[in-house]
């Protein structure tokens, strides 16, 4: 079903990044909506495979949870990169390696009712070792992953990130043809 989207009376910035919306919907109601602007140009989540088998994942400290995490590696898009050079930089950043191939899948959102903000997933293939200075505090872990045995990750205590939980399914259909 395509719906009319609303109209936009006023926005109202709220500072630290925030907006408020009057919006009036096409039924003639009218509700005050706030949402979160990306403090950025989006974020890369990259895929990068070692082989056609194995996928390559990073643990670092998350903040948010006070543990450390496995995840893909990600990060921000810089001022005036594609997501493809984002991608690459942060593959060499996080976990030493650069790429020779680069596909952009998709972009994703985290909460698209109140947020404003995309992350590309990008599989990175033809890896060969680069390292470049990050802004990590400390050398990531790379742990390489089979993708034949995602199944024993996803349930993980600590591989929680929604994005490289789907990222990685995402890029296994991919990979398979079946997308």
């Amino acid at each position: 079903m395509s719906r009319t989207l609303p109209v936009i009376h006023e926005v109202r910035e709220l500072g630290e990044g925030r907006q408020q919306l009057d919006l009036e919907f096409s039924n003639g109601e009218r509700r005050l909506y706030h949402r979160l602007l990306s403090g950025g140009h989006g974020a890369v989540v990259v895929v990068p495979l070692l082989d056609d088998d194995t996928v390559l994942l990073v643990r670092e400290y998350a903040a948010g949870m006070h543990r450390y995490e496995l995840g893909l590696v990600k990060g921000r898009i810089d001022e005036g990169e594609t997501p493809l050079q984002a991608a690459d930089r942060e593959l060499k950043e996080e976990a030493g390696y650069g790429a020779r191939r680069l596909d952009v899948l998709r972009a994703m959102t985290l909460a698209p009712t109140y947020m404003a903000h995309q992350s590309w997933l990008v599989v990175a293939r033809d890896l060969y070792p680069e390292r470049l200075p990050g802004d990590e505090p400390e050398e990531l872990e790379v742990v390489p992953w089979k993708i034949a045995e995602l199944d024993q990750l996803l349930l993980r205590e600590d591989f929680s990130e929604g994005r490289s939980l789907a990222a990685l399914l995402i890029a296994r259909q991919w990979l398979a043809g079946k997308l």
